[in-house]
């Protein structure tokens, strides 16, 4: 069973709300008939034994979820939002149907839950202030607020022993620094060492070539890729660290292989260097093998060239990888466009994963979510793998490895 508590005014566009007021409405109206008694001749007959009733199975606890997520309700008819604004309201309304659709499915199985939904107006100062609101204070979980901001100031309120959810946001645990938080999305820094990890089980080079762009956005990964290299390969295996400029390659050749595969890493993002370096890289590709590792923001680049992309062998990580033919996944689909008619996003994907994650956890008595560390899980769009780390709270490492195959990026790991 599922309760759900809006405590604004919905989106004009929802109208399935109408009609299910509607309907309770009539409900509640409809006349009471009441049966006539008539006189019935008694006749006397064998008295059955009694059967005895199986007890009866006590409720399951409710459990309470509070969301909070930037609906900006207050702009509830569509030409008062700007671009950005509507953008997070479908957002908002898509996370909330896959994460309700999962919670429908465990209440199917005997779950009790009463979801509150609150809308934090993607304002950092409204999602500080609802932090002091008795009924999510009270609550067994707490989803959001989305964005970093608004969770630095939600989060610093002090006495909220509830697990906090960071439901759709890669930032890193430690600008936040809450021990109740969870972190489902992982940082940039795992995906760093999920290449690292791949790159020495499975391809054991002598030397790895991390190629630069100079800007310092690039630091966070490659600072922790070669931590996790030294780490895993005991510093046996030897990090070359270069700036390039203008796809300048030929510094290298002295220390590339012929025979070998040659592994290089580009943590960069900028496309105008990717353009040129990939280029550079490609012809070097002719004489000198090469295995190429990307950021994992390449996936949504679409002026990357995918010919070029696969002749050097390029792999990517992923938290966001969906496939389509699997079971579960055709299963998702076909339940979510029966219950609202639409076709699911990558928003009502993730909530679908979290809710039936999460719900679980709640259902099986795990309401400080303190053994989430120990239960794995595959989910459509990605697997959870959660970590406790002090005054961090729980973060997911999970990610997918992706490498380009027959243009299009194929999952290897």
């Amino acid at each position: 069973m599922i309760s759900v508590q809006n405590h604004l005014l919905p989106l004009s566009g929802n109208k399935w709300l109408l009609f299910f007021s509607a309907a309770l409405i009539l409900g509640a109206c409809s006349p009471k008939v009441r049966p006539v008694s008539t006189p019935v001749k008694q006749v006397e007959k064998p008295q059955p034994k009694p059967v005895e009733k199986p007890p009866v199975k006590p409720a399951a606890k409710v459990s309470v979820i509070s969301m909070i997520l930037p609906m900006g309700l207050d702009h509830v008819r569509p030409r008062n939002y700007s671009g950005a604004g509507l953008s997070q309201a479908n957002m908002s309304i898509e996370y909330y149907q896959g994460f309700k659709l999962a919670l429908d499915s465990l209440a199917a199985q005997g779950a009790n839950f009463k979801l509150q939904l609150f809308d934090s107006k993607d304002d950092a100062s409204a999602a500080h202030s609802l932090a002091y609101n008795p009924q999510i204070r009270t609550s067994d979980l707490v989803v959001g607020p989305v964005y970093p901001d608004g969770m630095k100031l939600f989060t610093s309120t002090m006495g909220i022993r509830t697990a906090i959810l960071s439901p759709l946001s890669p930032a890193s645990p430690a600008t936040i620094k809450n021990n109740n938080l969870i972190t489902v999305i992982p940082p940039l820094e795992y995906h760093a060492v999920g290449a690292a990890q791949y790159i020495n089980d499975k391809l054991k080079p002598k030397k790895i070539f991390i190629l630069r762009s100079g800007f310092s956005q690039e630091n966070d990964y490659v600072v922790n890729f070669k931590k996790a290299t030294d780490s895993l390969s005991n510093k046996k295996i030897k990090i070359v660290s270069v700036i390039i400029t203008r796809g300048k390659l030929s510094g290298l050749l002295p220390q590339l292989s012929k025979t070998e595969r040659n592994v290089f890493v580009i943590p960069a993002t900028d496309q105008a260097f990717l353009g040129v370096t990939l280029r550079s890289l490609d012809t070097l590709n002719k004489n000198y093998p090469v295995v190429l590792f990307g950021h994992p923001s390449w996936e949504k680049f679409s002026f990357l060239k995918a010919d070029i992309l696969q002749r050097l062998k390029t792999h990517i990580t992923s938290s966001d990888k969906v496939n389509y033919k699997q079971e579960s996944t055709i299963a998702f689909l076909r339940n979510y466009r029966k219950v609202y008619h639409v076709e699911p996003t990558d928003y009502a994907i993730k909530g679908f994963d979290e809710g039936l994650y999460f719900g679980k956890q709640l259902l099986e008595g795990n309401k400080d979510m303190s053994a989430i560390d120990k239960t794995d899980f595959t989910g459509i769009h990605n697997g959870f793998h959660f970590v406790k780390k002090p005054g961090l709270g729980w973060v997911n490492t999970h990610v997918n490895i992706l490498m380009y195959s027959n243009f299009e990026l194929k999952q290897v790991e």
